[in-house]
Order: C-alpha cells, then structure tokens, then sequence
C-alpha cells in the first residue's frame, strides 16, 4: 500500500530526510518514532502529496505522490498534530463540508458522518460549535474529519493526545479496526507504551534516516540482547549457583536471586529446576524479565549512527 524509494527533502541547505526506503503492506500499523526534528512530519508530508519530495519515489494506494497527488490525496485521511478545527462551527456542518470537499454525496456523508459521531460519543454534542469542546472532543472530530471519506490509508500524529484515558481507549479499538479492514494505519507518536501497544512495526527516525525497523519484539532482541529471565528462590541461592556455571551464562547472582539469558527456556528451564532441585534450593518464582522499548528507543536516539545516506529497509 506504501512503497518509498530513496526520499530525499532539502529545504533550502536543510537535508531534512535522507534517502528514505520502506513498504508498508495492507492490514498494517506502522509506528514512526524519534525526537522532534527527526524527519517524521516530513516524511509524513511526502507520503500523503503535501510536500513533493526533491529526489526519490513513493507510492501510495497505487499512486505516484509526486505525478499524481490528487488521487493520493483522495485515498489518505490525514490527522495532523494541529488540526486546526472551525471553531465556530458545529460539528455535523464541519464534516459535511469537509465531505464535500472530499466529493462525497451528501445523503453519503450524513450517514459517514453521524456514524463516526456516534462510534466516537460526539453524537449528542453535534449542534455545539467545535470551539467549546474540551482538546480531547477537537482530537477526535480531527480523527472523524479523517476517516469520513473512508480512506485506504490513514496517517495518525498523536491521535490520542488530549484525550483522557477512556476516549484513548476508543480510538485505539478503532485503529485495530481499521487494520482488520486490511487498512494502512501510520503512526507518528511519542507515547512508546502506545506504539508497543498498537504498531506490527516501528520506524526508529533519526535526523532524517529511519535507523532501526521492526516489529516491537525484533528491535528489542536486536538492540537489549537475548531475553533475561530471574530465578527467585526461598533462601539464599549464592552456593547453589556454582551448580549452573556450565549450563548457563549467569548474568547477575545476588541473595536469593540469579539472572541469565537464554533463547531456549523451553528446553534449558527445566534443566535448571533440577539441578537446583538437586541442590536443596526451593524455587520460588521464575520468570521472563520485562524488557521496554523505552529501553530500545533511548539506545537508538541517544547514540552515535553510522547509517549510510540511503538505507533500504
């Protein structure tokens, strides 16, 4: 559904993304995450045919987005970080004439549009102008004014920011919705409990280059190492550790605790409940570490990159 080539977008003397390679298939949440001023909303730009990119390809819903913007602009919904409401009017006649600039029938828009307001609890608040609602009801008119031409592909900054955490939650079923619709879903955010939460795959963006790509549980083996796990027993476990040098590469013995890493504890856990078992040592717990992405993503922006100009991902 989005396949780019080699973006490139200069503003003046201003590389303001680098060579810029990536597909996205239907049904997919892609995540891009990364410090402000890391190339995000210009990527974004390019992809949804508001900037055209100085060198590069992209194609979107089928369309090139620098020979054939308005067919790219007709199968994208776009929710930008300010969305810029008319506050004084109310929220039907906002999306209607949204609607119609999209080229929506009316009888068709009044049904998108009441449908959408009632799936996101606006719908008894649709004769109030949109300039008295709380940020979290102008997010989500912003997100409705997205979705009303039932877009193909759907480009989120920040969808659920504003909004408490019961609204949070409605949009992020919608978005698993939408994906289960066979739907594209980008998504530019800074929540990282969200983007773990929502995206198959994030996109690490660095000045101007993606320099890391993968599904949560990649970029997390990839960058933090073998998953660690903690063996928790009833005493202190210090001597009995002795009995495992051999059979794991312990990470960390303290007390009543040990940590190792492994990539088969299917197979190296039961081996390591008997020796101790052996041991005299009653175990108490044992368990798989949590590992963030919070983790991951400090390691990659926090670090120097060596990433090539044009890197395919």
């Amino acid at each position: 559904m989005i396949n780019a080539t080699a973006l490139h977008k200069f503003f003046g003397d201003f590389h303001a993304v680098r060579g810029i390679s990536l597909e996205v298939p239907p049904g997919e949440v892609l995540a891009f995450l990364g410090p402000n001023g890391a190339g995000k909303s210009t990527t974004v730009r390019m992809l949804t045919a508001m900037l055209r990119p100085t060198s590069g390809r992209a194609i979107v819903a089928g369309y090139d987005v620098a020979l054939e913007p308005q067919y790219v602009r007709a199968q994208v919904g776009l929710l930008t970080e300010y969305p810029g409401l008319y506050g004084r009017m109310n929220a039907v006649d906002y999306l209607l004439f949204f609607a119609r600039l999209q080229g929506l029938a009316r009888a068709e828009a009044i049904v998108r549009a009441e449908t959408l307001l009632r799936r996101f609890g606006l719908w008894d608040a649709r004769t109030r102008r949109v300039g008295g609602y709380s940020k979290g009801m102008q997010q989500k008119v912003a997100l409705i004014r997205a979705m009303l031409h039932d877009p193909r592909v759907l480009f989120l900054d920040e969808p659920t920011t504003a909004m408490d955490p019961h609204s949070a939650q409605v949009v992020r079923e919608a978005i698993a919705e939408l994906r289960d619709e066979r739907r594209v879903i980008v998504l530019c955010t800074h929540d990282l409990n969200e983007a773990e939460m929502l995206a198959d795959r994030i996109a690490v963006m660095r000045h101007g280059q993606i320099v890391a790509l993968g599904t949560p549980a990649q970029l997390t083996r990839q960058h933090l190492g073998r998953p660690l796990w903690e063996i928790e027993s009833a005493g202190p476990i210090d001597g009995a550790a002795e009995r495992l040098r051999g059979l794991v590469d312990l990470e960390q013995t303290s007390g009543n605790r040990i940590r190792y890493r492994t990539d088969d504890p299917h197979h190296l856990n039961p081996a390591l409940l008997d020796r101790l078992h052996d041991a005299g040592v009653g175990v108490v717990a044992m368990r798989e570490l949590p590992r963030s992405l919070t983790a991951v993503y400090l390691q990659l922006v926090g670090e120097a990159t060596s990433v090539a100009s044009e890197v395919r991902l």
